[in-house]
């Protein structure tokens, strides 16, 4: 197992295509915490600090900073003030005595607003295991849905769009058929101009959660400039040249409430809305495997979020995936949050939404992502950052530490629900130092 450990502890200018994150752009203040052990991490029973340094106009400024800890995602159960001193001051946050992520939020008022800021710090997450549980007929209720879509003729649709070609890069708009149903994904293929047979590792990138356009195949024009075959999906069956306000309006009917399509029919494991998704996946598979450029030998999946998800989900049910990437998963320990003090991964359930029932929770169990987890083969590289409150580092590390597989993990401490344009194209540097030759 390699892990590389990236701290941002230090201002970076900031620069126009910076996103507004954890330093926003065009902010006049910057909160700087110092955790007392350079990597966030802990022991359970060792205690920590964190120094906390507050700046207006890059100036330091003093006043009562208030301030609450309790586990990921949890309520506070310890809170006080301390007053900035040149800017500084240090709280004594205490320690957990079991694996867990504490978060320390911070409020401070100052000349008539309110900044808040928030860090969390790991203790023993190593040890950190999932609440969700194999059930026992968990890969044989998955292997006779996957032979029942192996048997249908692989159909689907393929025309060129020019707009999104280049001198570089052909692109084509997909169709593709997935049971018979006849629900369907539509995707962008990008492929490298005038690839010879045989010639490239294919990659499949599903999407993050909700209903929106194909954002990712504009964006990661690099896979293909770079020799990869890149399929580019949603999972909703909309077709991604629809204007944004008709996806706006599709949003609005179907995506508002309640966690919506990731709630449909969770009381039935064979009825539930990510069914046809998680086989989707192969059927993907089957396209790109069956393109007379694909290499023979390489199959990836790569993703974040919920993209991360489905991503780790392929690699578990598809033999052929040789390298999953993944980008904090979602759909992670979906049920841990039907226990008092557990933290549950997105979409993050409540019991008032019924999701916790006996029947949900079943069902959960065959969608969670730790479950898939215990059964990739396939090389496998995650990412994820302790300041991710929806998909929170609880559930990263129960993933990781579910993993059997040969592994590596970037983890970048002060990231929330992000990754850089330096990490993105690191992944696909990995992916080319481990192709099968």
């Amino acid at each position: 197992m390699k892990q590389i450990i990236i701290m941002l502890l230090a201002l970076v200018g900031a620069t126009a295509n910076i996103a507004a994150e954890n330093y926003p752009y065009r902010s006049d203040v910057l909160w700087v915490t110092v955790p007392n052990h350079a990597n966030w991490l802990y022991q359970t029973g060792e205690k920590a600090t964190i120094e906390v340094q507050f700046y207006k106009y890059g100036i330091p400024r003093d006043g009562v900073v208030q301030w609450s800890v309790g586990d990921d995602l949890l309520e506070s159960d310890k809170s006080g003030t301390v007053q900035l001193k040149n800017g500084r001051a240090t709280i004594n946050v205490g320690t957990s005595k079991k694996p867990a992520f504490r978060d320390v939020r911070l409020k401070m008022q100052l000349d008539g607003k309110t900044y808040e800021h928030h860090i969390k710090i790991g203790f023993s997450p190593e040890q950190i295991k999932p609440f969700t549980q194999e059930p026992n007929d968990f890969m044989a209720f998955w292997q006779q849905n996957k032979d029942e879509v192996a048997r249908l003729p692989l159909k689907y649709s393929k025309e060129y769009v020019p707009s999104m070609s280049s001198e570089k890069v052909d692109c084509y708009l997909i169709k593709l058929q997935l049971n018979k149903q006849r629900q369907s994904f539509y995707g962008y293929l990008l492929m490298p101009k005038n690839a010879q047979k045989g010639s490239c590792p294919v990659v499949l990138t599903p999407p993050g959660a909700g209903v929106k356009p194909i954002r990712d195949a504009t964006t990661r024009r690099f896979y293909p400039e770079n020799g990869f075959i890149k399929l580019a999906i949603e999972i909703h069956g909309l077709n991604p040249t629809l204007s944004e306000d008709m996806f706006s309006d599709i949003r609005a009917a179907f995506d508002n409430h309640n966690n919506a399509y990731l709630r449909q029919s969770l009381e039935d494991r064979d009825r539930y809305y990510m069914k046809h998704v998680y086989l989707g996946l192969m059927r993907c598979i089957d396209l790109l495997t069956s393109l007379p450029e694909w290499d023979g030998r390489n199959v990836i999946m790569q993703g974040g979020s919920q993209g991360g998800a489905l991503a780790l989900i392929a690699a578990a049910l598809d033999q052929r995936v040789t390298h999953c990437v993944a980008n904090h998963p979602a759909l992670s320990d979906m049920g841990a949050g039907s226990q008092p003090g557990r933290t549950s991964g997105y979409p993050h359930f409540k019991p008032e939404e019924g999701a916790y029932s006996k029947e949900c929770l079943n069902t959960l169990a065959y969608y969670d992502v730790v479950n898939f987890a215990r059964h990739i083969k396939a090389k496998t590289f995650l990412t994820w950052g302790y300041n991710d409150n929806t998909c929170p580092p609880t559930t990263s590390y129960a993933v990781w530490n579910t993993l059997n597989c040969e592994k590596e993990c970037l983890i970048t401490p002060v990231n929330e629900h992000w990754t850089s344009d330096a990490t993105d194209r690191s992944q696909m540097e990995w992916m080319q130092r481990h192709l099968i030759k």
